[in-house]
């Protein structure tokens, strides 16, 4: 990579956006991911704003640059979205948005994030499935599959993605569609930053604006008849109805720990209601905050819980069935928890998402079931060691209930390394997909699918 800060005043004249090495201001500002335990130092940062941008950076970095990674909202929390020492390709500049209401479409870059997309498409009454914090990048949550509070109506993110504009390896921009290169779009949609480097994305919208959610939290003494009630209002409930359920600590108290039932129905009003009310008269709870409110606005209800620059480390996992030994695992595990930002998470992949084929899309994960979130989260580096431990010791005193299935944005980086984990039955057709368009595997910094790779790497 030495050759390439070499040659960077050659580079710089020929290149329309910004490169910034080292010693240039800005450096450790645009290095920076949302993950403050990710520290690594580029040779050189490619601030893209268009698509030639893109093009131009790839091919430096295939020519000079030991490796290559590609940030779009840098909230991965594996960050994978910074090179040590090779070139990162930054598209946090491309902020571009259309909102086609008579088409029900929504356009957008990839350094756009969720809460600036939803605001954008809310404007016109319409939103589609993205993730639960708003300063999410919309590129890598879209590109790994993308749980949302819509997905029991509408999927995911990847269910709801219409095309994607792609810079290949080879430094040639095509679009991928289910007209267009369909073995590509079918590859993107949960095979992750394996295949080239996506510049915007295409969504299908929905008429969605007002929502009916928010919180409902309990002592955590009343954690096993919570789930009772979790699971019985989930396994019965409408499509329009997407409830989490979350395990927490009291930042401000950490003694004090709670569940929580977090809701969004995006119904009609009197539907929600009746849907909503056994959540509601399940208790008496600590706090009830279920209400009316414009889609965006549930959309950053999470975000205080996960500030930019606290010290992550999550593990991924599907639960076979909300158990009581699951719940009890959980429950000793928060009690134990080093940490008080520190958290567990269930998403309910019924309704809309089930009824996907496992084949369809990349993404596998189909049957109906629970994805189990653990997060670490800390802000002292002096207590990395204990909070990484507790969440691998809370996964594998959880491993009796789990099945062999992880969700690809939820990973750190020394997780996922299980290809069927990720991919099950799509793995060895990813493979033929990443030889087509990525047979050196230029792309390589994320949750790999080696070109090289077939039935004995699974």
């Amino acid at each position: 990579m030495d050759n390439v800060i070499t040659v960077a005043d050659e580079v710089r004249s020929a290149f329309a956006g910004e490169l910034i090495g080292p010693a240039d201001p800005g450096y450790d500002q645009a290095r920076r991911v949302h993950n403050g335990l990710i520290d690594k130092r580029p040779a050189l940062i490619a601030r893209c704003h268009t698509v030639p941008d893109v093009a131009d950076a790839v091919r430096i970095g295939r020519e000079q640059a030991s490796e290559i990674s590609v940030r779009g909202g840098g909230h991965g929390v594996a960050g994978l979205a910074v090179t040590d020492g090779g070139l990162m390709i930054d598209l946090a500049p491309m902020k571009g948005i259309r909102v086609d209401p008579g088409r029900l479409t929504v356009w957008a870059q990839a350094g756009v994030t969720w809460k600036e997309l939803n605001r954008a498409a809310a404007g016109h009454g319409l939103a589609t499935t993205g993730g639960v914090v708003s300063s999410t990048g919309i590129a890598g949550l879209t590109l790994g599959g993308g749980e949302g509070w819509l997905m029991g109506k509408y999927g995911l993110t990847i269910d709801n993605l219409r095309n994607v504009e792609v810079v290949t390896a080879d430094g040639q921009t095509i679009r991928a569609s289910a007209q267009e290169n369909a073995d590509l779009f079918w590859a993107l949609r949960g095979g992750g930053g394996n295949f080239g480097v996506a510049t915007s994305f295409e969504y299908q919208a929905h008429p969605v604006s007002t929502i009916h959610g928010g919180l409902v939290v309990h002592p955590i003494s009343r954690a096993r008849d919570a789930l009772a009630c979790y699971r019985d209002l989930t396994s019965s409930a409408p499509d329009e109805l997407t409830v989490y359920f979350n395990m927490f600590a009291d930042a401000a108290a950490p003694r004090d720990k709670y569940v929580a039932m977090a809701a969004c129905h995006c119904g009609d009003p009197a539907t929600a209601e009746a849907d909503l009310k056994p959540l509601r008269q399940f208790g008496p709870p600590v706090s009830e905050d279920i209400k009316a409110m414009p889609y965006p606005v549930m959309n950053t209800l999470s975000d205080a819980g996960y500030p930019r620059g606290a010290l992550n480390y999550w593990k991924s996992a599907f639960l076979r069935e909300l158990s009581d030994g699951a719940l009890d695992a959980m429950t000793e595990a928060l009690h134990r928890c080093p940490s008080p930002m520190s958290g567990l998470g269930i998403v309910p992949y019924l309704g809309a998402v089930s009824r996907v084929e496992p084949t369809a899309t990349a993404f596998a994960h189909r049957a109906p079931g629970y994805s189990l979130l653990i997060v670490s989260q800390w802000l002292d580096c002096s207590d990395t060691d204990v909070n990484i431990a507790w969440a691998r010791e809370t996964f594998e005193q959880l491993r009796p209930y789990l099945a062999h299935r992880q969700y690809l944005n939820n990973l750190p980086a020394d997780d996922g390394r299980v290809a069927r984990d990720l991919w099950g039955v799509n793995y060895e057709r990813l493979v033929s997909v990443k030889r087509r368009y990525d047979p050196d595997n230029a792309f390589r910094l994320n949750h790999n699918i080696n070109p090289g790779a077939g039935e004995a790497a699974r």
